[in-house]
């Protein structure tokens, strides 16, 4: 990984593949499940082939799943190692340019191909943004630092993290005081819905956005004003929709936490026995 080793990665490849071909399978069918839709491979070093391609996007999707894997994280963010062969201290340096250089770079590889030319996907991070850089395509090593550079000052200078669960849970409690007696329940023993949103359903909480954007977030809440009792413990009742530039981040479903029972011979009885004497009472 630190020296863009060729050899080592058809090495692996056999060794955990049994093949090239049988090791590219393997790779095309976690591409599949990692929804790289753009991307197909032949082999584990990525040397120009008609048939072997990917997209800046997809490299990007695949980042992010393997800087998950800690081993795979430490070793991208290493500048340096000292392996001994034959007893003989031999020090291989990372390729990449920008780590130990730029604040805030923890990875994570170059590349080169006559095809491709100069290539470099970088993993950048400063406070709670964190930013992964692919450049593709450049005629230099210079050119290639000095875009993933620009995008990435670019990045920093124009996002900021968003809390959105933090301001779709705001606008459904606002919400909620403002409605919470608009609701008819026919038949019911109660009229009063105790409303919760399924949290399962933020996927992620934080996201980066344009400081532009952070005035265009808007919260859409629809639930019916009527039911028909009974209603069951935990029934969805309606959803949250939060949206971003008009664009749906969010599909939160809406529960109601308590039972409402139906009204049974016994409450119409006493219904009708309460407004008689109150009815004799004030004549």
């Amino acid at each position: 990984m630190l020296k863009s080793g060729n050899d080592a990665a058809v090495a692996l490849a056999e060794h955990i593949g049994g093949s090239i071909e049988n090791f590219a399978l393997m790779m095309n069918k976690k591409a599949y499940e990692l929804n790289l839709l753009d991307t197909h491979f032949v082999t584990p070093h990525g040397l120009d082939s008609d048939e072997h391609f990917t997209t800046a996007q997809d490299l990007a999707r695949l980042t992010d799943y393997a800087l998950s894997n800690e081993i795979f994280a430490k070793i991208v963010k290493t500048k340096s190692y000292t392996i001994f062969i034959n007893n003989q201290p031999k020090t291989i340096s990372n390729t990449n340019e920008l780590l130990g250089n730029f604040e805030g770079i923890y990875g994570v590889k170059t590349g080169f191909t006559n095809g491709a030319n100069r290539c470099l996907v970088t993993a950048c991070k400063r406070n709670d943004l964190d930013f992964i850089c692919i450049v593709l395509g450049c005629d230099t090593k210079k050119d290639r630092t000095m875009d993933s550079i620009k995008l990435l000052n670019y990045s920093f200078k124009n996002f900021s993290i968003v809390d959105l669960k933090k301001i779709a849970t705001s606008n459904f409690d606002e919400w909620n005081s403002l409605h919470k007696d608009s609701f008819f329940i026919n038949k019911g023993k109660s009229q009063n819905l105790d409303l919760y949103l399924d949290e399962s359903d933020f996927i992620f909480e934080n996201i980066a956005l344009k400081n532009s954007e952070k005035d265009f977030i808007d919260v859409d809440i629809k639930i019916s004003s009527y039911f028909e009792a009974p209603l069951c413990k935990k029934t969805k009742i309606g959803n949250l929709y939060l949206y971003v530039n008009d664009k749906e981040y969010y599909t939160v479903d809406i529960f109601n936490e308590n039972e409402i029972k139906r009204k049974d011979l016994f409450d119409y009885i006493s219904y009708i026995f309460k407004h008689y004497i109150y009815f004799f009472a004030n004549t």
